[in-house]
């Protein structure tokens, strides 16, 4: 026992992210997985996603995020394990 039946994180994407379409196929990722929450550029360059839902869905969720869409690069991402906000869908954002 002892797992957590839902979970949540903060996820800074860093590389080649922005003008690839990745905020749009991430959304698409998340709805498939049922993965609530948004995703955003930062003004460095960066992607921010807040994801929550099933552990085994936010597992897949960051290891999609971690390969990211057809043309983007992922150097790196950066995690952190936070508190559900009740998200009640995924929603991009600038």
């Amino acid at each position: 026992m002892g797992k957590m039946s839902y979970t949540a994180f903060y996820a800074r994407v860093i590389g080649r992210v922005q003008g690839v379409g990745f905020r749009y196929s991430a959304a698409r990722e998340a709805e498939r997985l049922k993965v609530k929450g948004r995703v955003s550029n930062a003004a460095n360059g960066d992607v921010e996603v807040w994801a929550e839902g099933s552990p085994g869905s936010c597992e897949l969720f960051l290891k999609w995020l971690n390969k990211g869409p057809q043309f983007s690069r992922v150097d790196s991402v950066e995690v952190e394990i936070i508190e559900p906000k009740g998200y009640d869908s995924f929603s991009v954002g600038y």
